[in-house]
């Protein structure tokens, strides 16, 4: 299910080899034609991951054509590409199949099946959702839309109001571990990058779906291609009644969205151009998630995001500017509806941001360079310090009384080296922020991977990154909740080795990780005050955490190719502990409540040409403790979920029958909302074409 990824870059021709150790960095990841090779050339160039086919020359051309593809680059496991079958550090990827074939409606829910991600939701498909990744909190991981960062520095509870739905998915990248050096400062844990499609051609698809709780959903998506622009948009509507009530009867896990989404591109030998601009808005019943006190919570959500970026290359250098401004509006409900008993919280969070990318080939290697500044600036109710003047809520009575504004300066320098079975990766990222007048510090980190044999790799690394404290975490200081706006930022360094074997339809990876984490930000509550507790944030001095991975799939198309049934088979396993412990009568809401056992399997079958079953499994163990609505505390519980889609899938059209606790499994994965018990929905998917526009 999970595989490397890679980019396609632009074909060249090969006039003659260099014996230079780093003539190899010119070709990766490039479609390479070569003309005139004696056999004895051709073997010396010979090289893992490399396919060859015969061309036919065309008429009156003596010389025998050759074309070589290299593996298609990876981008995400460092600054600059390198070859998938090159690259120094496990990356997980979640492709275009396999998201189709997912029993899954959401981004949210697709995450469920990395073995690495915690995700906590407040109910099914698009309601609010908390992604983690190795013991982290929401706050600890960058979420990026085609590389852009799209983290709201308001709160992390909202990271996953996406403006692209599942058809405009071509995959998802998830980076474990700190990964400063790569996506800058908000991936403290790792990164969750969504990589949308790229029409190849003109046309369309619309889709429909509807089930249980009320559930009704329809999106659809255009394509237009004309010779080296492209355009894409897209969008849906979703909405739910939700599984549970409130005390009085009414809704409380309810929920409805929409969102729009449009991306252009235009590409031309040695430039390429694209941009987005995207609109989610969002509203759900937030049950008794942020408090016992009131089970009619409800919060609404409306996201704008814009980003230019370009690749082109001058002379040695390959330049990579992007620019992007991002609006987040939320309106908080303590008792929904009912602004007289609990003054409704508002906040707007603009984020504008810079970032200037380079990299070149030389005698040692390929060095990539560059530079970020990112400002974030919040308006609001509650959070913040008071204004010079209040700005007027638009649609309301109310104004924007305090407010913060920060800025963050990061330069990067990266330097790779490919020799024989070697890669090595090593750089670092330095960080300024203007919100605490920090200085400059830098962040190092380095990874490195050994090809033991054709199929076998070993990996190591080591790296640092740190976080801002998020601006609820700094303000928040009502509904029994108090802040404190000296928090220190989190900083966090982690060694890792593994092992990963692909080949012949097996890929396994085995991984062990140490983090030691500094300043970790959590809110607590001490118990043994009574009716006086209230959540605090805090810096917890230290929490370090030892982890194992290990994840096997299977391709039986390819291990059996005799039969044509049993399509593929995976099993992923993750433990961890972390050597901070809750003192008595302390709850912790987030940083001490991680998966000490997570696992996830699942198995895929093409019962007829077309007629596919995929069932998955999930067993997880989480530690921590809540307080549930009746006062009392309670540990959370181990529990399995087994989840199937069922589909008939052709060319121009598809039509599915999915279910999701299967067994009804009754469970609580994030403080006091209980989760929804079996559920089912059916939709069906149809897509078209265009003739062709230009040339």
């Amino acid at each position: 299910m999970y595989k490397t990824v890679f980019n396609k870059r632009a074909s060249f021709k090969f006039k003659h080899f260099s014996r230079k150790g780093y003539a190899l960095f010119s070709c990766l990841g490039r479609e390479v034609v070569i003309g005139t090779l004696s056999v004895a050339t051709l073997t010396y160039a010979k090289a893992e991951g490399i396919s060859v086919r015969a061309d036919k020359a065309g008429e009156g051309m003596a010389d025998t054509v050759r074309t070589v593809m290299l593996g298609e680059v990876d981008v995400t496991a460092s600054r600059a590409p390198l070859a998938g079958g090159r690259a120094p550090r496990i990356v997980t990827v979640l492709h275009r199949g396999d998201i189709a074939a997912a029993p899954a409606q959401s981004v949210n829910d697709l995450l469920k099946y990395a073995v690495g991600v915690d995700v906590r939701q407040r109910g099914p498909i698009g309601a609010q959702t908390d992604v983690s990744i190795r013991g982290g909190t929401s706050e600890h991981i960058a979420i990026l839309l085609d590389g852009i960062n799209i983290c709201d520095p308001q709160t992390g509870h909202n990271a996953l109001d996406l403006p692209v739905g599942i058809g405009d998915i071509e995959r998802i990248e998830v980076v474990e571990g700190p990964a400063g050096r790569i996506y800058g400062t908000s991936s403290l844990l790792g990164a969750v990058n969504i990589v949308t499609r790229t029409a190849a051609g003109s046309g369309g698809e619309v889709r429909a779906g509807g089930g249980s709780f009320g559930y009704a959903g329809a999106g659809a998506r255009f394509s237009l291609v004309s010779g080296s622009w492209s355009n894409n948009v897209s969008g849906g509507y979703t909405r739910s009644d939700g599984y549970s009530r409130s005390k009085s009867g009414s809704l409380n896990a309810d929920y409805d969205g929409g969102r729009a989404f449009y991306q252009g591109r235009y590409a031309v030998p040695g430039l390429t151009v694209k941009w987005h601009a995207g609109v989610s808005v969002k509203g759900w019943g937030s049950n008794t998630f942020y408090s016992t006190l009131s089970d009619e919570q409800y919060e609404r959500t409306a996201k704008f995001y814009t980003a230019v970026t370009a690749e082109t290359n001058v002379g040695k250098f390959h330049l990579r500017p992007s620019v992007y401004w991002n609006r987040f509006h939320d309106r908080y409900e303590f008792y929904r509806g009912k602004p007289d008993r609990s003054p409704f919280n508002h906040h707007r969070t603009d984020v504008a941001g810079l970032n200037l990318g380079s990299w070149f080939d030389w005698k040692l290697g390929r060095t990539a360079f560059g530079a970020e500044a990112r400002n974030e600036d919040i308006i609001s109710t509650t959070l913040g310090e008071p204004l010079n003047s209040a700005i007027h809520i638009h649609g309301t009575e109310r104004d924007y009384t305090v407010g913060l504004n920060r800025t963050n300066l990061s330069l990067y320098l990266e330097h790779n080296i490919i020799w024989r079975r070697l890669t090595v990766s090593a750089g670092f990222t330095t960080v300024k922020n203007t919100w605490n007048e920090m200085p400059f510090k830098v962040y190092p980190g380095v990874d490195a991977s050994f090809a033991m044999t054709s199929k076998l790799k070993a990996y190591a690394s080591f790296n640092t990154s740190l976080r801002m404290p998020s601006f609820t975490e700094l303000y928040y200081s009502v509904d029994g909740h108090k802040a404190d706006k000296h928090l220190k930022p989190e900083e966090m360094s982690a060694a890792e080795v593994g092992l990963k074997y692909a080949g012949g339809g097996i890929n396994t990876t085995l991984s062990a990780y140490r983090h030691w984490g500094r300043n970790m930000i959590d809110w607590i509550m001490d118990t043994s005050l009574g009716g006086d507790a209230v959540w605090t944030s805090v810096n917890h001095a230290e929490i370090n955490s030892t982890g194992v991975e290990a994840s096997v799939r299977l391709d039986f198309f390819r291990l059996l190719p005799i039969q044509r049934v049993l399509r593929s088979f995976d099993a992923a396993y993750s433990y961890i502990d972390q050597d901070k412990r809750r003192k008595p009568g302390v709850q912790s809401l987030y940083a001490l409540e991680y998966l000490r056992h997570k696992l996830v399997s699942g198995i895929g079958l093409m019962i007829l040409p077309g007629l596919g079953l995929d069932v998955k499994y999930r067993y997880q163990y989480r530690m921590g403790s809540y307080t549930g609505t009746d006062g009392v505390n309670r540990s959370y519980k181990p529990y399995s979920i087994v989840d199937a889609r069922f589909a008939w899938t052709k060319p121009s059209y598809s039509v599915y029958v999915e279910a999701n606790n299967l067994f009804g499994a009754r469970y609580v994965d994030y403080g006091n909302v209980p989760q929804p018990g079996f559920w089912i929905m059916a939709g069906a998917r149809w897509k078209f074409g265009l003739s062709q526009i230009g040339h």
